[in-house]
């Protein structure tokens, strides 16, 4: 990038000193703006960029001190470069000094003595203006630096929460498509779990061996949950709640995560046993059409279903026996001929006006997706 010239302006009540300062610089390549008195120096240093002021000391109105002391007040221009023209005298040089400039020559100057003077003064000023610039692009960066890391804690942030109720496969569809999260309507397959047995096992034990039976439940459910995509929307207490199909569609995964639920918890019930602590497990599985969305309150959100389905998984899990996973026609239908199930019955179930015919289902084939 080609530099740009560098500006001076010169000051002088004289029109013959003016021009002579101009036949002096401009051949060199300076850039001279000319001013009759203190009062358009002023005024012109507001207006224009400016590297350097050649000051005439005794003019009429504001005088060569005056203007300088004006110049130094200023923010914009208090750094700028300031050589005072002055007559011969040491005293008239100190006054100079004192008023702010940064050199002075003698009238009558010498030229080489004028040129060596405005091309130091005016280098320094470059490098000034530099250093200004460079300090405007760092604060700049730095903006930029703190916006973009407020931004990444605040993705992160979202993420972590999203942590909390979704998988990790979720979590990533949603990350790219936040309206997923809005309220909506969509048929889900609802997964509901717990011991049989727990009430009388936390009337007996000690408050931390139903923790630890709860967390290693807990390790098993979260595991099983992430591996087949699943959304836990709830812990309650020994219960778990989870859905499917939304925001991305399920094939057989509710049915073949209970399935693995089951079997894990069956090995962890051999060492509770040997505890002496009896705990059976049991899922019911429903599905149907709810609303899900989030709720809750800003600093504490949840992504829940509500629909009776949800009730309707509860109620089947309510009443199954050691082991089982129950499930309704609708479940059983979608997995076709790949399910070994048997027919419990029509049952009525409490909160539901019409009878509702459930199966228990003890095992799963491959899925076509896995034999594929």
């Amino acid at each position: 990038m080609t530099e740009q010239p560098v500006t001076v302006l010169a000051v002088d009540d004289q029109p013959a000193n003016l021009r002579l300062l101009d036949a002096v610089l401009s051949p060199r390549g300076y850039d001279v703006i000319p001013a009759s008195s203190g009062e358009q120096a002023l005024a012109l240093l507001e207006t224009r960029d400016v590297d350097l002021v050649l000051l005439d000391v005794v003019m009429p109105g504001l005088d060569g001190h005056q203007v300088c002391r004006s110049i130094r007040a200023q923010s914009r221009t208090a750094f700028l470069p300031v050589v005072m023209i002055t007559a011969s005298g040491d005293q008239q040089r100190l006054a100079a000094l004192e008023s702010g400039a940064d050199d002075f020559v003698t009238k009558p100057f010498d030229q080489a003595e004028l040129l060596a003077r405005v091309a130091s003064l005016a280098r320094i000023k470059r490098y000034h203006d530099t250093i200004e610039r460079q300090a405007a692009e760092l604060t700049a960066w730095n903006a930029e630096l703190e916006s973009r890391v407020a931004a990444g804690i605040a993705e992160l942030e979202r993420t972590n929460r999203l942590r909390r109720f979704l998988s990790p496969q979720l979590v990533d569809v949603v990350l790219g498509d936040q309206r997923l999260l809005t309220s909506h309507r969509q048929e889900i397959v609802v997964v509901i779990c717990d011991f049989h047995g727990f009430t009388t096992f936390a009337e007996t034990s000690e408050p931390e061996e139903v923790i630890t039976v709860l967390r290693d439940y807990h390790a098993v459910v979260g595991r099983r949950v992430h591996e087949h995509a699943g959304t836990l929307e709830r812990f309650t207490g020994d219960g778990v709640m989870i859905f499917f199909n939304d925001p991305v569609p399920c094939d057989d995964a509710a049915v073949r995560m209970a399935l693995d639920i089951g079997d894990d918890v069956k090995e962890l019930s051999k060492d509770w046993l040997r505890h002496g602590h009896l705990l059976t497990h049991r899922s019911g599985i429903a599905q149907g059409y709810a609303t899900l969305g989030r709720i809750g309150f800003p600093g504490r959100f949840d992504y829940a279903a509500i629909g009776s389905v949800t009730n309707l998984a509860a109620r089947l899990c309510d009443i199954g026996q050691d082991w089982e996973i129950r499930v309704t026609d609708r479940v059983l239908a979608a997995l076709e001929d790949r399910a070994e199930s048997e027919l419990i019955g029509d049952l009525r179930l409490r909160g539901f006006s019409r009878p509702v015919r459930v199966h228990s289902i003890t095992a799963l084939e491959p899925s076509r997706q896995a034999i594929r």
